[in-house]
This record gives C-alpha cells, structure tokens and sequence, in this order.
C-alpha cells in the first residue's frame, strides 16, 4: 500500500489519481494526515521509483477489498458516478508508518554510504490561521495567490508534488490560482473544488454551508454524496447545511470585495450584521434587549474604522452602542 501512495505523489496516472482523489472526497478528516504523508515523500530522493503497472493496480484494489474483513472500513455509496468500496484506515495508517520509517533510514543510509541519495527537506507542511479581525495574503510555490479572510485556516505544503496541488480550507480565502498542467484541488469538509488556473471564492460556515463563487476560469466541485457541479464566470454554488446544492449568480462586490477591505451588506438581518462586524473587527457585540426581526441593514464602506461602521449602521436604526476595547454594547433595539 505505501508503494501505491508513493507512485501517486511521485508517478502519478489515471489508476492512481482516481483512487485516492476518490478517497480524499470521502475522507476529509484524514486530510491533515495525507498532507504530511506527501511532505514526508517529498522530502525525500528515492533512489528507486517502482512504477504499479494495472495489473498490479487491480491487485491491489482487490487487497484493499479483502482487508475490511481485518479493519475498521468505512462503506462508501454508490453515487452518481462513483464506485462502492470499502478502504482500511489501518492500511494507510501502516503505509505512513512505514514512510516515517523509510526516512529514519535514508537518514541512517546516507551517513554510511555515499552511493544512495541524500535525504533532502524541500518541502514545509503549513499552516495558516486568522483570527477574528486579522487577514492576510499567502503566496504558494506556483505562483497561486490567496487571500484568507478572518476567522480561517488553511494547510498546504510549500513546495508541491508532481500530481496535484492540494490545500485544505476551513472559512474563506479568495484563489488566484497560476494555471498549468497539475490540478489545483481545495478540500474543504467533505467537499473537492478542482481547477487548473482560475479566481474564485470559497466560503465554508461553521454549520455546514459552503458557497464557491467563480470570477473567472473554470471550476468543478464534487462533494461525498457524489453530487458535481461545473461554475463558469458569474456563476456561482450554495450548498446548505442540509447538503443541498444550487447554482446561482451573484454581487461580486458583496461576495468578494472583502478581499479588497470592502465591507458589504446587503439587506441582512441584525444577527447577519452582527457575525460579519464581530469577524471583520474581532471584537465581541452584546445586545440590551431584542433587536427588530423584520428590519434588514445594507451599506458599503472601504477600509473604515469600527465606529464609523456601527454609525452608519445603527444610529439611522435608532440603535446606540458603546465600544470599550474589544466589547460593544448596543442599546435600544428596535
């Protein structure tokens, strides 16, 4: 199974890509750990690269199959155009094992022989997160560009593979993505967004809702259930917490313009307004009393400061607040 990895992340072809591609959409938690994994093989000059020809690919998708008999498997349903399987988390588990093992002796090789690679570190396993009220821009080895927005994390590694560029998303970060052969595939929860050279937004809330909103290029997204979605420029996906996915347009000032230090709203509610200030400033907004259900508050404002945003928004409301460092208090809701 660890050969099977390794050919992935150093040769990879179309058994290889398609079944751990497949994999990662139906496990998202093991992400962060198949991360390292490619780090650990990146980082490392194989002196010998077998390459699994499809016999041997069969066999081993038919080992794979056997082994639930002695593993933990998680059944995977068929949906749409995907397979039914069943994949030992135990199996990967002793191929990573196997790979930190591998480097300890590359390590132990290259000090008593001069005649096997050297180990080398190239590649960095990161991870970026923003607090409330902090955002930032990451540049990555390809030339991609990202932005990431308060309240969010991102892991990749420095120095990509020769198969994919893979990162992990939880929040919001705006793609600029370099275009070129390899695929550039978000992960975020249970959901892939693959694209070669693209801009777009990608929001994943807290509760399960997710929304990817294409600027320009082209992008395809495929969640666990097997349910796929391709956007074009304007187009934009909403996926709600229950899972269900519409294609819809959108502002792209309203979605995209805080990468640009544009707040926006937009006819939301008080609670709307309330998450998106208590984000974009990192502060924390108390309420004395209950704010109106039916009022909705929109405003545009580039670059200001926390108490001309609650000005604009509240006291034409008949709303008053008080800021006390990182604490805002408002009174008289109506």
């Amino acid at each position: 199974m660890d050969d099977f990895f390794i050919q992935w992340v150093k040769h990879p072809n179309e058994n290889n890509k398609h079944f751990w591609e497949k994999w990662l959409t139906q496990n998202p938690e093991k992400r962060d750990v198949v991360l390292q994994a490619i780090f650990i093989i990146s980082s490392v000059k194989y002196q010998d690269n077998p390459i699994m020809d499809d016999n041997c690919y069969v066999e081993t998708f038919e080992n794979i199959i056997k082994a639930k008999s002695i593993s933990e498997p998680k059944k995977l349903q068929r949906a749409g155009s995907f397979l039914d399987f069943s994949f030992p988390w135990r199996g990967i588990a002793a191929g990573l094992l196997i790979l930190f093992c591998l480097g300890i002796s590359f390590q132990m090789i290259v000090q008593t022989s001069k005649n096997v690679d050297q180990q080398t570190y190239s590649s960095t396993l990161i991870k970026r997160t923003n607090p409330a009220g902090k955002k930032s821009v990451l540049s990555l080895s390809d030339g991609t560009k990202i932005f990431l927005n308060s309240g969010s994390e991102i892991s990749y590694i420095s120095e990509f593979n020769d198969s994919i560029r893979l990162v992990s998303l939880e929040g919001e970060a705006f793609f600029e993505v370099q275009k070129e052969a390899r695929p550039f595939v978000v992960e975020t929860g249970q959901t892939q967004i693959m694209v070669l050279g693209t801009s777009f937004n990608v929001n994943k809330k807290k509760n399960g809702a997710l929304s990817v909103a294409l600027v320009t290029g082209k992008v395809n997204i495929k969640d666990e259930k097997g349910n796929q979605m391709s956007l074009s420029p304007s187009e934009m996906m909403m996926r709600d917490k229950e899972g269900a996915l519409l294609k819809t347009s959108f502002d792209p000032l309203y979605i995209t313009g805080w990468k640009d230090k544009v707040l926006v709203f937009k006819r939301n509610s008080f609670f709307e307004v309330k998450e998106k200030v208590e984000n974009w400033f990192g502060v924390k907004i108390l309420l004395q009393g209950r704010p109106n259900a039916n009022m909705t508050y929109s405003g545009i404002y580039k670059d200001e400061n926390l108490e001309n945003v609650l000005s604009g928004i509240f006291l034409s409301s008949g709303l008053a607040f008080k800021i006390e460092d990182k604490i805002v208090t408002i009174t008289n809701p109506i």
